[in-house]
């Protein structure tokens, strides 16, 4: 099995590269000669401020081709609400165009009002040409105060009915393109009255000495120069939580560890001060099986899964697969990793079951497969109905969903049962220093701050203040239009966010276990995991204080994929917090005589 390892390793990169593998344009090599066609897509429109409320660019009245014809997507895209249809425009390579008309329309009452519906809430466009992203707004409005919602009543609305192409080359490739809209070129749409309009377009090449390879620079340099300092102020922040913590837990340890050396210091003192150690008492016990031990079983086997996901997306972030505007790579990794680590689920589950005298496999394995991707499907058979009574792109098409389930169905329920299978077989006998008593132990009463809801709130808010700083730049990329490219400051995040959880777990396990409280089974899960509830607690803060998403959709989509993330957040580190704490148990109770 450990030979294995590497090269299950190896393959799972290898199948994920492949997987996600940049979707380029019809020119792959990304070469033209003069007058030569570049591929140019449009993708969607939608409120600016509402990332997951898009539609289809020509869901909009604009100029459309006679043949409007789609580009066949990749599953990434197809989840990231992509829609690509041929764009209206004609900007062949080298070639300038004077204002040139696209097409001349009589706008109807309903179009104009579609326009300014548009307009109003701050509709933008993107757009691809060879690759390169373009935005733009449809419009703007004048009033007195924005922020007053009645105001948008009485705004002045215009369109722009032109647009700019600045096209930068070097040679025969294309390096960057702008859209700059001529603010003095718009139609009046204030007046609910049919409205004509000459939607026109012109374009300018201009000469870069820019190299092709760094044409994508510019977003990674935005990524990282803004406020750079901040993003090393987070690191420092937690690095300090760290240390204080390391020191924190080493006095522990020094404390209960003292037992390794009353064997060869026959100080009456020393005698007595072990004597009075709490944890000493219940060593009969701390070893007692936990209650639920298939519903336990299953949350380890799919916390190690969700942490096994993450290693390798950070893996794949690191060497440059996520870089900016790779259509959909994300949530392609996602999916092919997910499906292809089901049998981590499996094999994690099953074994530590049977380690824990478990009997019942099959229900084991029923309840890792269900225990994340069953509230992950409520979820999303939720919002996508709820983004199909908005005829929007979030909503996935039928296809896409019979693929998902053909991967969940031919992948991944076939190896979380070999994997399960694999952990039944590979049992061992569950490593205990201290014999369990046949009849448990009554646990003292306890103060109200020892139970587990404050435990897991003390538990949960220094992993958190690690992180906090880290997180907004995050939610403003996944929920906003920032670009994050800095994977190498989110992987040290990650690498300190797990340290303290495993550290803050084991100190509340032994405080309480020097309580005399033997149940900490579920206890040190749940305060690991608790990091999840407080990340949740900040959706809704950065939701009403720094964001303005508003809308049923958005609020649904937000609200309800975050759950889904922190759930899985709290699976991971449960997990994490779990494994720590009994190798924890494990090293002290070795450190005593039990009989």
């Amino acid at each position: 099995m450990e030979k294995s390892t590497p090269c299950l390793v190896g393959a799972i990169l290898i199948l994920c590269c492949c997987c996600i593998s940049h979707v380029t344009s019809d020119a792959s090599d990304h070469r033209y000669r003069e007058g030569d066609s570049v591929p140019f897509y449009a993708n969607k429109v939608g409120p600016f401020h509402n990332p997951s409320e898009t539609y289809r660019y020509y869901d909009l009245p604009f100029c459309s081709p006679a043949n409007v014809e789609e580009k066949k997507e990749d599953l990434g895209e197809v989840l990231n609400g992509d829609r690509l249809v041929d764009a209206p425009f004609k900007l062949d390579f080298l070639i300038d165009t004077e204002p040139e008309s696209i097409c001349r329309r009589r706008l109807t009452r309903k179009e104009v009002a579609q326009f300014r519906k548009a307009v109003l809430k701050d509709y933008f466009f993107q757009m691809y040409y060879d690759d390169l992203p373009i935005w733009g707004f449809l419009g703007k409005f004048d009033s007195e105060d924005k922020d007053d919602p009645t105001a948008s009543a009485r705004a002045t609305v215009y369109l722009f009915k032109h647009i700019h192409f600045e096209i930068l080359y070097n040679k025969d490739r294309i390096i960057d393109v702008f859209i700059r809209n001529d603010p003095n070129a718009v139609v009046d749409l204030t007046e609910d009255r049919e409205v004509n309009v000459d939607f026109t377009y012109s374009v300018k090449w201009t000469k870069t000495d820019i190299p092709f390879e760094k044409r994508l620079e510019k977003y990674s340099q935005t990524s990282s120069l803004h406020h750079l300092e901040i993003h090393w102020f987070s690191i420092i922040n937690s690095c300090v939580t760290v240390l204080l913590l390391t020191g924190f837990l080493a006095m522990i340890l020094m404390r209960v560890l003292k037992n390794d050396f009353v064997k060869f210091t026959p100080d009456e003192e020393a005698v007595d001060d072990q004597e009075e150690s709490g944890w000493k008492y219940i060593h009969g016990d701390v070893f007692r099986y936990p209650r639920y031990k298939s519903l336990f079983a299953a949350a380890l086997g799919t916390g190690t899964q969700l942490f096994t996901l993450a290693i390798f997306i950070f893996m794949l972030a690191l060497v440059g697969v996520f870089y900016p505007y790779n259509r959909g790579a994300l949530f392609t990794a996602l999916v092919v990793i997910y499906a292809l680590t089901s049998g981590v689920a499996g094999y994690s589950a099953a074994s530590f079951y049977y380690t824990i005298e478990g009997k019942n496999w099959v229900k084991i394995l029923v309840l890792t497969g269900s225990l994340f991707s069953g509230p992950l499907f409520l979820t999303f058979c939720f919002l996508n109905t709820v983004a199909l009574a908005y005829n929007s792109t979030a909503a996935l098409p039928f296809g896409t969903i019979v693929v998902i389930f053909l991967i969940w169905t031919l992948v991944t329920s076939p190896l979380l049962v070999l994997g399960g299978i694999a952990g039944k077989n590979s049992q061992s006998e569950f490593q205990a220093p201290c014999r369990t008593n046949k009849y448990p132990r009554e646990i003292p009463q306890l103060p109200w701050y020892r139970r587990t809801l404050p435990q897991m709130a003390m538990a949960g808010f220094l992993p958190f203040s690690a992180i906090y700083i880290e997180l907004y730049y995050i939610f403003a990329s996944v929920w906003g239009h920032q670009i994050y490219t800095i994977y190498s400051i989110l992987f040290i995040v990650f690498i300190i966010l797990l340290i303290v959880t495993a550290f803050v777990t084991v100190a509340l396990t032994y405080f309480q276990l020097a309580t005399e409280d033997h149940d900490w089974w579920w206890r040190s899960f749940l305060c690991g995991g608790s990091t999840g509830l407080f990340i949740y607690a900040y959706c809704i803060y950065y939701y009403h204080a720094r964001s303005d998403m508003s809308g049923f959709m958005q609020t649904s989509f937000f609200f309800g994929y975050m759950a889904c993330i922190c759930y899985g957040f709290f699976l991971m580190l449960g997990t994490v917090g779990f494994r720590a704490a009994l190798i924890f148990v494990r090293h002290i109770y070795c450190s005593i005589k039990c009989e």
